[in-house]
């Protein structure tokens, strides 16, 4: 989520001094280490490039930028020059590390982009500009993520064109969006359609069949629909909810690749009764 902000600063005339990211990490057991895209775009836009936060200190910048960097920064940092963050949720909904995520969990309408300050607080810092988003019903986060991006990259170069007046106090109700775990991933069957389809759109959603993990990577809730059996129970692609139906469309096995729910159900011939997220077969 970094890259279109570095690029629209560099195009808008902006000097980036240095660009401060994670190290470079490896994909799989044998696999090269592969830099982030952040350092990968700025590489190929000739920058400075540094893995270390005190680099910042001593770089001579007049401002610093945050976007998506995943760590607090401490007093020390913030006293050596101001610092403003790239925050993608309205604040002060969704402070914290998953705002994206979280806006589509909870089922909200309209989420945004905010320019703020920086403070030692999690997303506490005055708002110098937002800009609203709104959040199409059956949007994934990728694409979503996608949108906020470009949104909020031209909104940081038109922010800082303008200069920086004294920021707004956020004012609102506090809502904390915390990082996404597995277990928060799991399609619980006793729950509604429509909820289980908001995890699915978040990515990672999975559950169980026999005891093997089952991915699903895309789906369609059909909450009017009266499921047929116990929740959880398959009836061709369609499975029974807490309230409705979840129809699933791409999956992915464990241990294997993604593939259409169809070509997946003629693999494995499900018996009548079948049932997603138990250990045995329920007759």
């Amino acid at each position: 989520m970094a890259v279109a902000p570095l690029r629209a600063l560099v195009e808008g005339g902006y000097e980036v001094v240095v660009v401060i990211t994670g190290e470079d990490k490896r994909r799989g057991r044998r696999g090269a280490a592969t830099p982030t895209p952040v350092k990968a775009a700025a590489l190929e836009l000739g920058l400075n490039v540094s893995h270390d936060p005190a680099d910042a200190l001593t770089s001579g910048a007049d401002l610093g930028v945050v976007v998506a960097f995943g760590q607090i920064l401490r007093r020390p940092m913030l006293e050596a020059m101001p610092m403003v963050n790239l925050h993608f949720s309205l604040l002060p909904r969704w402070r914290g590390a998953a705002p994206v995520e979280r806006a589509i969990l909870a089922g909200d309408e309209v989420t945004g982009v905010c320019v703020m300050a920086v403070e030692e607080g999690l997303d506490t810092g005055g708002v110098y500009a937002r800009t609203e988003v709104r959040i199409d019903p059956q949007s994934t986060a990728a694409e979503l993520r996608s949108a906020l991006t470009d949104v909020g990259a031209r909104l940081l170069v038109d922010t800082l064109q303008r200069g920086l007046d004294a920021p707004e106090p956020q004012v609102g109700s506090v809502t904390y969006a915390s990082k996404i775990n597995t277990d928060d991933l799991h399609l619980d069957w006793n729950r509604a359609a429509v909820d289980l389809l908001r995890l699915v759109r978040i990515g990672g959603a999975w559950t169980t069949r026999t005891g093997s993990r089952l991915k699903v990577h895309r789906a369609v809730a059909h909450p009017e629909r009266t499921g047929q059996g116990q929740v959880g129970e398959l009836h061709g692609t369609e499975v029974t909810t807490g309230a409705g139906t979840l129809e699933l469309a791409e999956v992915q096995p464990e241990g294997k690749g993604p593939m259409a729910a169809k070509a997946w159900l003629n693999g494995i011939r499900p018996v009548p009764g079948e049932r997603l997220g138990t250990q045995m077969v329920d007759r």
